[in-house]
């Protein structure tokens, strides 16, 4: 070892070095105090919570599923404590109008993808941060249909909802006032509703006015779509002001004014006004239990250290793929065999074109135009139905698409970019019906923490086919008629769902109606891996209201236990 350096007890500490500038050393011997060494005061951490310390509630997870339900446990006065796997951001100094800088809000953790249509990840359907999955969705918020909850009653396929519709209508109207949906009043495909949306709707952007057009003349009604971004300045209870959007366009990379309505601007506030606790960095890796197999503490690992948090209640709302890993990780919830199985992703068949118009697809809200006149297609030879609706899109997503579907590289694709102001697209989200093949697994390989990787299997079936191949054909009609030309077709799959759906037994689901689980008396779980079948909408708007549900639920039940 150097003579300059000494090992004592495991600790290799140098030996003060003399200083060797003249100028200095004159200055510090004419002070010999300035020569002592002066002791260093480091910043003192804020103590760990206790470990004895016992919550009410502990949630997992702070997207759609998580956080109407945190705040309203909190509202209720009941001791709250937030687990979430991302950082907390600053919207107004982290988020850019440049998609590839935002590629932290997705969930980039390794997922395995198999089948026959395997399933994208990442900016896809899955987000991490202090508000989940909100933080980058698109805010496209329609009711689900009274139909959509039944549709092994109307078809004979797939699986019907534990309730109907009229459960969830409540919870949507709050929902639409609370966080201020722009949209259409009263709406086309649902005139009787108790009340219409608090705001107008936001303003069609390039390619809504063209597929306007051209649905007006094929007999297609539209209509300016629900929108959870402010038309207009908002008063929102227990928040204040939020101002409107700016048409900015990149709604997929986090929005930086608040017009969106992400669950950090929203509800996640409102939860801690009411002493929720939020932490952010902290991922869940263990569930404990007690001999009787109820839930007693969450383990979970933040800034390299490994935590432990008590609690009387567990939900679990990480979303269709990790609340099932969760469950299989810990062996929890799994009699009836349901846990990770009739994995469902939206048929979002697209369809794009070029146009002589100047469109400029980043500008204006993404989906500002909706179409429901396909929920039940006359003319269709599958199960359900999907909506239409216009679609914005960035300029990478758009170029990595070109390079997926059409095999452009190079040269090409930067030929072909340069028309990529004057495209427009528009795409379905239809129904998914459960089927045995489609599941998720726990992989061998190993992710970074050293915990199995996800493995989702997903092929399309008939169904699923029949419904893009039906709503291809309408849409390259639909672009005809608006005078495109090169119109191609992009196949996807958007949003995970199922792998712990609800239903009346444990025998054939993981939780019950007010989301329960049947083999856990204090598990609840909320998110989109309950939904039975996919529903022929954007999750987002249900899952908020099964939250909210969820939370009603459980606060009810509390109270015939304490009288």
């Amino acid at each position: 070892m150097p003579d300059e350096e000494v090992l004592e007890e495991g600790v290799l500490n140098p030996i003060k070095p003399e200083i060797q500038d003249p100028l200095l050393k004159s200055l510090l011997a004419e002070d010999d105090s300035l020569l002592a060494e002066a002791p260093i005061e480091l910043e003192q951490q804020a103590p760990l919570p206790d470990p004895i310390d016992e919550v009410d509630c502990v949630v997992i997870g702070t997207g759609a599923g998580g956080a109407p339900l945190l705040a309203r446990l909190a509202m209720a006065g009941l001791k709250v404590v937030a687990l979430e796997a991302g950082p907390r951001r600053d919207p107004t100094k982290d988020y850019a109008t440049d998609e590839k800088a935002q590629h932290f809000l997705f969930w980039n953790d390794e997922r395995l993808s198999a089948g026959q249509t395997p399933v994208a990840f990442g900016n896809n359907n899955s987000g991490t941060g202090v508000g989940g999955s909100t933080l980058h969705y698109t805010a496209y918020t329609p009711r689900a249909h009274r139909g959509d909850l039944s549709l092994f009653t109307d078809f004979g396929k797939g699986v019907d909802w534990p309730f109907g519709i009229e459960e969830l209508e409540p919870y949507y109207e709050e929902l639409e006032h609370f966080l201020g949906i722009s949209g259409p009043t009263p709406y086309p495909w649902d005139a009787k509703r108790r009340k219409g949306y608090p705001l107008a709707p936001l303003p069609l952007n390039g390619a809504a006015l063209l597929m306007q057009k051209a649905c007006a003349g094929m007999g297609i009604k539209t209509s300016p779509a629900a929108n959870a971004a402010l038309s207009a300045r908002y008063y929102q209870e227990g928040i204040g002001w939020r101002e409107a959007c700016t048409n900015r366009g990149f709604c997929q990379a986090g929005c930086n004014r608040g017009a969106k309505a992400s669950m950090d601007v929203t509800f996640l506030p409102l939860a801690e006004a009411y002493g929720a606790e939020i932490r952010a960095d902290a991922f869940v890796t263990e569930i404990e239990r007690d001999a009787k197999g109820r839930v007693t503490a969450v383990v979970y690992t933040q800034h390299g250290e490994q935590k432990r948090q008590r609690c009387r209640h567990l939900f679990l709302c990480a979303g269709a793929v990790e609340t099932p890993r969760l469950l299989m990780l810990n062996e929890l919830a799994l009699t009836s065999g349901q846990v990770g199985k009739n994995f469902m992703a939206h048929p979002g068949m697209q369809v794009w074109g070029t146009f002589d118009e100047d469109i400029r697809p980043y500008k204006g809200i993404p989906g500002g135009l909706i179409s429901e006149d396909t929920h039940r297609p006359s003319d269709a030879d599958f199960a359900g139905g999907y909506l239409l609706q216009s679609i914005g899109v960035m300029p990478v997503t758009f170029a990595s698409q070109m390079a997926r579907k059409r095999k452009l590289w190079g040269q090409p694709l930067r030929d072909y970019m340069r028309s990529y102001n004057h495209t427009a697209g528009i795409n379905i989200l239809g129904d998914c019906l459960p089927h045995e093949n489609n599941f998720l697994e726990l992989a061998t390989e190993k992710d970074a923490r050293g915990l199995p990787k996800p493995r989702v299997h997903f092929t399309a079936q008939e169904n699923e086919q029949r419904m893009n191949a039906h709503a291809e054909k309408l849409m390259r009609q639909i672009w005809e008629a608006a005078g495109a030309r090169d119109i191609w077709a992009f196949e996807r799959y958007a949003h995970t769902i199922g792998t712990a759906r609800m239903g009346l037994s444990g025998d054939d689901a993981v939780v019950n109606p007010d989301g329960r689980a049947f083999d856990v008396p204090n598990l609840y779980i909320c998110d989109n891996s309950v939904f039975p079948s996919a529903l022929s909408v954007n999750p987002a708007l249900t899952i908020m209201a099964l939250s909210l549900r969820t939370a009603d639920k459980f606060l009810e039940a509390q109270q015939r236990l304490d009288g």
